[in-house]
């Protein structure tokens, strides 16, 4: 797959960014020295630690090249360093690991979760937001336009490329053991997005990344525009003209 745009992603830096914030207001911690934010992309979230808590070490963590060089030019107070979260452990032991919408992409990420609260200071707080959106229509449609059209076999992984998050209940369950204190909640945030363009704007710089890349130019035409059409048909026009993109996320902020 080819890398990251940020620049295509922070089209939506505001809604990008949101979930960041709601995150970090319920991370229970007061001082912090040492914070690690995983999967920090372009750096936005990176920023919000950075102006939290002014005194502490803050690094952020990604594998993509254009991310971190987007990132080091947004965020100097910050440190950044490549990273496959997949296999990434922290080299001390961090008050805080701090993580927007990465862990999705992670395979078998639950059991990721576990090692690295297991490396986490006494007291120290793992805080992670994930969309939790992939029975949505936004995505849904994406599927059934990948399964019926001629590049059905070429897109036949590319539903794979994220995880199903498991039920709130999985993760209390494994989790628990690992903290004194674990929170997990949803939020549903309503998006007024330009109707089915902005979905594809929207999604394009993340979730349909897996549908695009392996496709030719105009193989990449035709699929947009059969994703395009079911999404007008899928999702009604508010009086304002504008579509509404319904989008849950899912939130976990463990302390030890």
């Amino acid at each position: 797959m080819t890398d990251w745009n940020p620049a295509h992603y922070l089209n939506f830096a505001d809604e990008r960014t949101r979930p960041a914030r709601d995150l970090l207001a319920q991370v229970p911690l007061t001082l912090a020295r040492r914070i690690y934010d995983l999967g920090c992309g372009p750096g936005n979230s990176t920023a919000l630690l950075v102006s939290r808590f002014p005194q502490a070490r803050v690094t952020g963590i990604d594998n993509s090249p254009a991310m971190l060089e987007a990132a080091r030019a947004a965020c100097p107070a910050a440190d950044f360093a490549f990273g496959d979260l997949s296999i990434w452990l922290p080299p001390d032991q961090p008050d805080l690991l701090f993580s927007n919408a990465a862990f999705q992409w992670v395979p078998g990420h639950l059991q990721v979760l576990e090692r690295l609260a297991a490396g986490l200071q006494h007291n120290g707080v793992l805080a992670v937001q994930m969309p939790d959106n992939l029975g949505e229509s936004s995505h849904r449609l994406m599927r059934e336009a990948a399964a019926r059209g001629p590049w059905a076999a070429k897109l036949r992984e590319a539903a794979a490329a994220r995880d199903v998050l498991p039920a709130a209940d999985r993760y209390y369950a494994q989790l628990k053991p690992h903290f004194r204190r674990l929170d997990i909640w949803h939020t549903i945030y309503n998006h007024p997005l330009d109707g089915a363009d902005g979905v594809i704007s929207w999604l394009g710089s993340t979730g349909l990344r897996p549908f695009l890349a392996p496709l030719e130019e105009a193989e990449r035409a035709d699929f947009l525009a059969r994703y395009r059409s079911l999404l007008a048909a899928a999702y009604p026009l508010q009086t304002d003209g504008k579509l509404l993109l319904r989008f849950p996320r899912l939130f976990i902020v463990g302390t030890r």
